[in-house]
């Protein structure tokens, strides 16, 4: 059983970019075509439809458990992590190399939290926690010969470079056996929202930080 770690540290100001990721929707960006384009599939407790995300851009938002299955042909990997800050929520993205994105579930927690295979205690900064849970799926590229790394950024991002109001520390707490977890800190529980979108391939999280 092997557990691999990438660590490079990058930053934005409006969006904090880990590896040149990036937010976009009601805040400067650095990169753009970000958001998810028309017609990407929207996850949510309640799908929301095109208008009413118009005059809501949480419209569906909850605290339930969101799931959704695997749509890459191998295990997705991940390459890029990034924080945004825009007007009504605070944005976390995750962006994998390859067409497709793996199974996941987007669920509130209860600390302490633990890193996966050791089960050591992780800190995370705030006071309600969510994590998001990746399957099959990992940073690391094991079919590539001797191993390469994918995701080079680090396993500790804080939010307050991109200007985050509610959410304040993304902390990767396990990349075990095809199966990755982060674990998200936010200042309280408040309704989020997941949707995903291709091209590249991302899986990103909306929170309320009105």
């Amino acid at each position: 059983m092997l557990r691999h770690r990438g660590f490079l540290a990058g930053a934005g100001l409006a969006c904090a970019v880990v590896t040149l990721a990036g937010c976009n929707g009601g805040s400067s960006s650095s990169e753009a075509n970000t958001e998810p384009p028309a017609g990407t599939t929207t996850t949510t407790a309640s799908v929301a439809t095109t208008t009413a995300e118009q005059t809501d851009p949480l419209a569906g938002a909850g605290t339930n458990v969101v799931v959704g299955t695997s749509t890459a042909k191998a295990a997705a990997l991940l390459q890029r992590v990034a924080i945004g800050h825009h007007d009504g929520f605070d944005r976390v993205v995750f962006e994998f190399r390859d067409p497709g994105l793996p199974g996941y579930r987007v669920e509130y927690v209860p600390p302490p939290l633990k890193e996966d295979g050791s089960g050591d205690p992780v800190d995370v900064a705030g006071s309600a926690f969510v994590v998001v849970r990746m399957e099959p799926a990992s940073g690391f590229d094991l079919n590539s010969g001797e191993g390469v790394l994918v995701y080079k950024g680090p396993k500790r991002l804080d939010a307050s470079g991109a200007g985050a109001t509610v959410v304040q520390e993304v902390v990767r707490t396990g990349d075990f056996e095809a199966v990755l977890n982060w674990a998200i800190g936010l200042e309280a529980k408040v309704p989020f929202r997941v949707t995903t979108a291709t091209s590249p391939a991302r899986l990103i999280v909306d929170f309320d930080n009105d």
